[in-house]
């Protein structure tokens, strides 16, 4: 039903591979290291000695942070040059070719932690992706979800007096479901494309897989991490509006 799209989206991610890796580098970007991560660390606890799954790895930086922590970790995605990169940049990592609405490489009830960091956004199929996750964990495992905030798009968006107010222009209704494209933004030389859902459907299709959702926040910098950020306007953005979602989610 969704093949049309998974295949654009893949030659999408094919040809974003190289840029997405300075993007990301080894420590994930700014909006990852200053907001989404901190509270991704915080659900996942330790990990040490846990099988881990990073489903949607990309380059892998984040699957290299989870072995570096002692987790037994795999990372799978769908396209093949982000493999390549991972795979050059990690040698000692099991990277496998999959698409997290599938997951066929992986068995039944095989980790105590599944990781989806950024991916559920790039998902034409939802719920394909949300039962194979919930598949692929034991009984009492953990899914941890981090994907762009559906209501702040911050593509189509505009700061105003230093930052300290910004607009967000709707071409779609919120409730309209379907394909978003963006266009190129810093470095990059591609369009992305997304699929808009509202944040209820989320809700809806992880309670319908089976999940009990035991955390929720919406990142936004530290006040520790103030210091990092030297623009003003950047900092006013990073504490005032959030970019992204993090739910943690439990297979009961």
């Amino acid at each position: 039903m969704y093949q049309k799209e998974v295949e654009e989206t893949r030659c999408l991610w094919n040809k974003l591979a190289d840029d997405w890796l300075i993007q990301v580098g080894d420590e994930g970007d700014r909006n990852r290291i200053l907001n989404s991560d901190p509270v991704l660390w915080k659900f996942a606890g330790m990990v040490d000695g846990l099988k881990v799954i990073d489903a949607g790895c990309g380059t892998g930086y984040l699957t290299n942070k989870l072995k570096q922590l002692g987790a037994k970790v795999i990372g799978v995605d769908f396209s093949t040059r982000m493999l390549e990169i991972a795979g050059s940049r990690y040698p000692n990592i099991d990277f496998q070719l999959d698409d997290c609405c599938q997951l066929s490489t992986v068995g039944d009830e095989e980790f105590d932690l599944l990781i989806s960091n950024y991916v559920l956004m790039d998902m034409p199929d939802l719920n394909g992706a949300v039962d194979s996750f919930y598949r692929v964990l034991k009984t009492n495992g953990v899914a941890i979800l981090v994907f762009s905030h559906p209501c702040f798009d911050f593509g189509n968006s505009e700061s105003l007096e230093g930052g300290t107010r910004r607009t967000f222009k709707w071409e779609h209704p919120y409730f309209e479901i379907g394909k978003r494209v963006d266009t190129p933004w810093s470095h990059f030389t591609d369009e992305f494309i997304w699929f808009h859902r509202p944040l209820s459907d989320y809700f809806k299709s992880f309670k319908r897989a089976g999940f009990l959702i035991e955390d929720f926040e919406e990142p936004r910098i530290r006040e520790d991490k103030y210091h990092l950020v030297k623009d003003e306007r950047k900092l006013n953005q990073l504490s005032g509006w959030p970019y992204s979602v993090v739910f943690k989610l439990n297979k009961t």
